[in-house]
């Protein structure tokens, strides 16, 4: 599209990817090169917003979790306001902005007030954390479609999802925002009827330099995500296409990896009850609890706590 695409005036919802200013599209680095003021999301990634020249007005209007700097009115407010002062307006959103980015609000707002607003798309994070896992989210007599969930609802509430058609679809499932919502999930799909034993794989701050992987199972997701998550952002796949992680880190340097897993998990079920712990790592693993105790020690991004 030609330069005249970002009038004064214009707005764009510019999708800035997991975080990995490499994954922007040549586009998105275009449109923040030329944007007069930039309102940016609490997950946009450090490397992305240094991208934001000197020059440009950059205004922090990030939401994580319970943590919220502006409310969605505030911010289609000033979205709006912006554009009225005929600034060129780049609306900076993690991940791909129409995936669970807010982005119905702001475009009727803008629109309603009269404002030519766009969307620039973003690589989304479930697609980015399978490829720095090096796996396919979908797989042919396997996983036939892919399905994004969000797990985050308002708080105290419980998630509004039907869990029967997401139990029963032969998908891989992609919930975004899932870390304080796993055992939710994990509750959810098994009363639905999904095997404990179902591959998951759970992702903290994709494709940033501080990115981990964890590959469990269905039933033991709560505890997994507690143990491994702590306050990151946390991306959660569940699926059989997933166990295409165990392949992948067969054939990488992971045993160290792989043990660190085993004792995280054992850890965060230890605290509870011991009794518990020996039992459930010897029904899932088939390891004993001492093989663990000095094991905690070792890290690494790929953890694979199956036997």
């Amino acid at each position: 599209m030609l330069p005249d695409d970002f009038a004064p005036g214009t707005v764009w919802l510019v999708g800035a990817g997991p975080g990995d200013p490499e994954l922007l599209t040549m586009k998105a680095v275009r449109l923040i090169e030329r944007a007069d003021i930039v309102f940016y999301d609490a997950l946009v990634g450090d490397g992305v917003l240094a991208l934001i020249p000197n020059r440009t007005e950059a205004i922090s209007v990030g939401k994580r979790s319970g943590r919220h700097s502006k409310d969605q009115r505030t911010i289609d407010e000033m979205l709006v306001e912006a554009a009225a002062a005929g600034k060129r307006v780049v609306r900076l959103k993690g991940g791909d902005p129409s995936i669970f980015g807010r982005s119905a609000e702001e475009l009727a707002a803008l629109r309603q007030a009269g404002y030519d607003v766009r969307i620039c798309p973003g690589v989304t994070t479930a697609c980015a954390a399978a490829a720095a896992a090096g796996i396919s989210l979908t797989l042919r007599g396997v996983a036939r479609d892919v399905r994004f969930v969000t797990a985050h609802s308002k708080r105290g509430a419980a998630l509004d999802i039907d869990w029967h058609s997401l139990a029963n679809g032969g998908s891989t499932l992609a919930f975004y925002m899932g870390r304080d919502a796993a055992g939710e999930i994990m509750r959810g799909l098994m009363h639905a009827g999904m095997a404990g034993d179902i591959p998951v794989m759970i992702a903290c701050h994709v494709s940033g330099p501080d990115e981990r992987r964890l590959a469990t199972r269905l039933d033991l997701l709560d505890l997994a995500t507690q143990s491994f998550a702590t306050d990151a952002p946390t991306l959660i796949l569940v699926g059989e296409a997933v166990e295409q992680v165990a392949a992948a880190l067969a054939t990488s340097e992971a045993h160290a990896r792989q043990m660190h897993g085993y004792a995280r998990i054992a850890q965060a079920i230890l605290e509870r009850n011991p009794v518990e712990a020996d039992e459930a790592m010897k029904q899932h693993f088939g390891i004993n609890i001492e093989v663990l105790s000095g094991i905690a020690g070792s890290g690494g991004r790929d953890m694979h706590p199956w036997p």
